[in-house]
């Protein structure tokens, strides 16, 4: 549970609107995105790390009150995950996967004996 930004009520962390204030808390048509909303009379804009570099290319900018893209500037961004093997090296790889390697030398054979 969460509480609403508006009434301060509890309510489910999936919840698209408050069922207290009517508050809506997630993006239109998309329940999944939460929508951001500015605190007081201030925009998102001032603060957002996509306004500072120069990157956003929303409508409202840099007067937006309400934003689905918004990320605050004193928050790092997490990029995606870097995918590794664990396995240590190609070679202790192809160690325990010779099938690969046996169909790579299978392919590439020149046909013919001349």
């Amino acid at each position: 549970m969460v509480q609403c930004p508006r009434c301060e009520q509890a309510i489910a962390s999936d919840a698209v609107s408050c069922p207290h204030c009517q508050f809506i808390l997630k993006a239109y048509g998309h329940p999944g995105i939460t929508l951001h909303h500015s605190q007081g009379e201030g925009y998102l804009c001032d603060t957002c790390i996509y306004h500072a570099d120069d990157s956003c290319d929303f409508p409202q900018r840099p007067m937006a009150k309400d934003c689905t893209l918004y990320h605050n500037q004193e928050q790092p961004l997490v990029g995606p995950p870097k995918i590794e093997y664990k396995g240590g090296s190609w070679r202790s790889w192809l160690r325990q996967n010779p099938i690969w390697l046996i169909l790579l030398s299978i392919t590439h054979q020149k046909p013919g004996g001349d």
